[in-house]
Parts: C-alpha cells; structure tokens; sequence
C-alpha cells in the first residue's frame, strides 16, 4: 500500500522528475532486500517510464539491472541473467567503466547461482582488470572476494584463499567503512572445504560478533548456517542444533525459500547424523518441495500471470459463470473420487520412499564401514610409505657423501687434472651436493608430516632475532654481491613463538630471494608491527614468476619455469616447507611477483 502511495504520488508531477531524482530513487532502490522484492519491481518499471518520458541516457543501465536484481530475488535466474547482459550492453554503448563493472559483476554473480562457475570467473576477472586501474578499491575488493567464492566452488581452494587474502590485505586499512563480511566468509568456506574446521569457525565467529551486534538478519542466517556446518563436521551436534534452528527461524523471518530450502536441507543432514531418519526424512521432503518449487520459477511466474488473466476475464464474466453453476456441480462429485485415487497414490510413493529410505541407510552403513577399514589401511601403506622414504633417503645419503669425499680428493690433485677433467669433477661434486639438499628436504617434508602441530612457544624480541638471522645470511650474498637490507618500523616487537621454525622460514626466503636475483641487486627483509599481527616481509628484485605459476609455487615438488641466476640448484621443496612452517604458527604466506621486477613473499603472523 505504502508503494502504490508513493508512486501515485510521483505520477502526480511526472513533469517535474529530473535526472537526479531517477537516479536517487535508483539508489534506494540497491539498499533493498528480498523482502521488498515487490516495491522493487515496481520501482524499476517506474525508473523506465519516466526515463523514456525525459530521454535519461543512462536510464536503460539503471531500469534493466533492478529488473535483473527483481527477478533474481524471485530465484528467476534465467530471466534475471538476461536483463543483466541487456543491462551490460546498455553499459558499454554508455562508455562509463564504473557501470560496466556493476553490470559484468551482476552477469557472474548469476553465472554461479545457476552452476556455471567457470563462466563466472571469467567475468570476475574481467571486473578486477577493469576495477584497478580505475581506482575503484571496494569494488577490487568485491571482485577478489567473488572470484574466491566461484573458485571455491570449483574446488581450487588454494587459489581461493590466494585472492581473499589479496581481498582482506586490501581491505584491511579501511576496515571502518569496507566490511569485509563476505570474504571472511568466504575464506571459512575455503578452509572448511580443505578440512581445517577450527580455522572455518574462527572466520565465521568473527562475522557472527559483527552481525549480531548490528543485527543483520540476512547475514546472521549464512553465519548460523555456516556455523551449525562446521558442528556438524566435527561431532558437536548439540551446538550444530542450536545454530541450525536459528537459521531457520530467520528464514521464515525473512521470508526467503531459498534460505528455508537450505536450512532444511541443514536439519535433514543433521537428523540422520543423529540416527534420526523419520526427521530427516521429513526435512529433506521439506527441502525437495522448496527447491523444486525455486528450480521452476520461471514455470510458476507463468502460472501466477496466466491466473491473473483468469482472474480478470473472470471478474469481467461473473453472471456468466453463475448460470453454469449447476453443471459445475456436477462434476464436483468427479473431482473428489479423482481427489481420492490421487490421495492414494500419494500414500503409496510415501510408503516407497521410506522403504527405499531404509535401504539406502542400510547401504550408507555397509559403505561407511568400508570406508573405515579402507581408510585405516591407507594409514598402515601411508606409514610404510613414511619408513621407506626414511630408508631410502638414509641409504642414498651415503653414496653422495662418498662421492663428495672423491671429488674432494681428485680437486687436491687437480694439477695433475685437464680442464676438461676439472670441469667434470666440479659437476660431480655439485651434483653430490645437490643430490644431499634434495634428501635433506625429503626427509624435512615428511618428518614435518610427522611432527605438525608441534610447537615450542616462547616470547622474544622478533626485531633482534630476525636482524641476527639476516646477518647470518650475508656471506651469502656478498659472495654474489647481492646487497642484503633489514628495515623494521619499530625497535622492539614482543612475539611469543617458535624461534626454530621462525629461523627456517627467513633462511629460505632470504636464500630463494639470493638464489634468483642477478649480481649488483638487492634482497630487502622488512618487518611492519601492527595492532594484531607483524607482517614479515622479503623483496628481491631477481627474475620474478610467471603470473600464471603464481598459485603453484606452495606446492610440493612443484617447479617453475623461473632459473637460479647463478646456475644453483633448486629441489622445488623449499617454498612447500616454508608454506607448513608458517600454517603450524597460525599464520600465511602471500607471493606477489612480475617477470623481470622481483618477487615479495608476505607472512603475516598473529601476535597472540
């Protein structure tokens, strides 16, 4: 009533709407939820009446997004992606970047509603190319934040967490006016996905505090949900009830069935851990009705306009109908036999279901005491795989040890030596040496399979204990004469730690940064104290790494096209141990790098 109102009013002095006033109506207009779906699609009907009426050039982008966002509401996504790509071409032939990026977010945005996430990435990429070179920060944000989600959904959660921490690095100095809402949660969503349960739970809480304090309900439903997930997966079933029930009781509240759908999709799941099957039946029948219902809403909008014209021409006919009462009288009594048969027929498939219910929970039982003797054998080959790489590492350290010994003997001798012959001994002692890091770090990753989690905290001085680090490195760099800077912004930064662990990650930073730079460059370590965590930074100016390679550089025995500048050896196991090192201290690493500029690895440690 209050929009009908308000609208009357406007049509009232239609010859006086201005540019501005579309364009302020347009933006109130963004601030609506799911509940004023209604209001919106009328609003965006208005916007384009009046449009047309004054000739508002950029009329056409406003109008056609809000249908898009009506119809995305009403889970219309195919109608909804329509009016986004007309809204993204109405966008281009306007020329102004800031509304073709709002357009080519709304077009992936919808791409990932309707499981094309590979679609998807491609326009949140495009955004992000678009957005920086713009200045547009929030919206880089945004984009980072969106491309993690999609990436998440197609199950590269190393790549997702890489840009949401590019997202949350941004975003971080503006924290007062950008929430960050979104990309927590969508860094919870990455590590639950990877198993790491107790860092998911940290990232939802966090948007839990925040929401309830201001009392977003739309947003309090996805922590409760995501939260009651992580319970679920962990045994704590009673907490799992408590959080499912809420998000529940804000579905209904918000009247949204999408978000009903998929809290009794959460209940069913959590009635059939509890053994519960009656209930999670029942909850997933619930869930089938809701998501088939969203899955045919093209077909119901349909309906609903079909059965208006019904209702009109009715209302137009009524003493018509009237004389035909009594026929339809007569088949009122067909009706209700069919009624019955159908009633019948619903008892029936009720009976199946549960019957089929039962077999399947029969089968799930004899599946997952499978799963459990296979897994258990897994830990026994994972095991002897352990002892044999242990053995044959040990074993293989003695022949390169010999073989260092000789060459070390023949390089005594070497004026009785060719230069032919020299050079061949200086590769054989190279390659013995090489042969031994590459054991070494073999032996590292899997001792650091066994010993995980494993810590020796204690509080130091991480500006003195870093310097002494670095300067143990020097020699080092002045035999490639490389220039070795440490810069800190504060003279003393208390951390409680492990200094082992600690050591190792700079030493192998420092020493790739020396590794890949060419002679006469700099390799700069500096350490920046903020209020809840340090950043450890390393910044060479060596060859850099292949955009592309970018988000495999953590990982085990992996290697870039990228070369030592020096002709030294690399085992592809460095950056792998450094990447666990860093997660068993509760903190991360970020790799930004540009062929030909350099390479900056970020650790970001948490002071408490």
């Amino acid at each position: 009533m209050i929009v009908i109102a308000l609208l009357s009013s406007a049509s009232s002095y239609a010859a006086t709407v201005d540019t501005s006033d579309i364009k302020n109506l347009y933006d109130r207009c963004l601030d609506f939820d799911e509940s004023k779906t209604d209001s919106l699609c009328i609003y965006a009907d208005y916007i384009e009446q009046e449009s047309k009426s004054i000739g508002f050039e950029k009329g056409p982008v406003l109008f056609l997004r809000l249908k898009g966002i009506c119809h995305e509401y009403r889970s219309d996504y195919n109608v909804a992606l329509d009016y986004y790509l007309q809204s993204l071409e109405a966008a281009r032939k306007l020329g102004q970047v800031r509304y073709v990026i709002s357009a080519m977010n709304d077009v992936a945005m919808t791409y990932s509603f309707i499981g094309q996430p590979i679609r998807a990435k491609e326009y949140f990429m495009q955004c992000a190319e678009l957005a920086l070179p713009a200045g547009q920060l929030t919206t880089v944000i945004t984009n980072y934040t969106n491309l993690g989600a999609t990436l998440n959904q197609l199950r590269e959660y190393d790549s997702a967490l890489y840009y949401l921490f590019k997202a949350v690095e941004l975003g971080n100095p503006y924290r007062d006016s950008i929430s960050l809402s979104n990309t927590y949660n969508n860094i919870g969503n990455a590590y639950f996905n990877k198993k790491q349960y107790q860092r998911a739970l940290d990232f939802f809480q966090i948007n839990f505090l925040s929401h309830k304090k201001n009392d977003e309900l739309g947003a309090l439903w996805t922590d409760h949900f995501n939260i009651a997930d992580v319970y679920l997966a962990t045994g704590k079933f009673d907490s799992a009830k408590i959080h499912a029930d809420e998000s529940m009781k804000i579905a209904i509240k918000l009247n949204s069935k999408a978000k009903e759908a998929d809290s009794y999709s959460l209940l069913s799941r959590y009635y059939s851990k509890m053994g519960d099957y009656k209930n999670a039946f029942e909850n997933m029948q619930q869930w089938y009705r809701l998501d088939t219902a969203l899955v045919n809403g093209n077909t119901q909008a349909t309906i609903a306009q079909l059965q208006e014209t019904f209702n009109a021409k009715g209302r137009e006919a009524e003493n018509k109908m009237l004389l035909v009462e009594v026929e339809r009288q007569h088949y009122r009594n067909q009706m209700m036999m069919f009624f019955a048969i159908a009633l019948g027929i619903i008892a029936m498939l009720i009976t199946a279901a549960f019957v089929i219910k039962r077999r399947a929970n029969q089968k799930l039982l004899n599946n997952n005491a499978m799963i459990l003797q296979q897994n258990q054998r897994l830990a026994e080959l994972n095991q002897e795989k352990n002892s044999l790489i242990g053995i044959v590492s040990h074993d293989l350290g003695s022949p390169f040890a010999t073989i260092q010994v000789w060459g070390q003997l023949l390089n005594a001798e070497a004026h009785m030596l060719s230069e032919e012959q020299k050079k061949a001994v200086g590769r054989m002692v190279k390659s013995a040496e090489h042969g031994q890091e590459l054991i070494k770090n073999i032996l590292d990753i899997e001792k650091m399979e066994l010993m995980r989690g494993k810590v020796s905290l204690e509080k130091f001085n991480l500006v003195e204990f870093i310097g002494s680090v670095v300067q143990s490195l020097q020699p080092l760099a002045e035999h490639k004469q490389i220039q070795l800077i440490f810069s800190n912004n504060k003279e003393r930064i208390e951390l409680m730690s492990d200094k082992q662990l600690l050591q190792r990650i700079v030493e192998n930073l420092v020493s790739n940064g020396i590794k890949y730079s060419p002679s006469g460059k700099k390799v700069m370590v500096t350490l920046e104290d903020q209020s809840d965590f340090v950043f450890l930074e390393v910044i060479d100016e060596g060859v850099g790494i292949e955009k592309d390679e970018l988000p495999m550089v953590f990982n085990k025995y992996s290697k870039i096209s990228s070369k030592p500048t020096n002709g030294e050896q690399s085992t592809g196991l460095g950056l792998s141990i450094v990447k666990r090192l860093v997660e068993d201290l509760n903190g991360t690493i970020v790799c930004e790098s540009e062929i030909g500029v350099g390479t900056r690895f970020t650790v970001r440690l948490n002071k408490q």
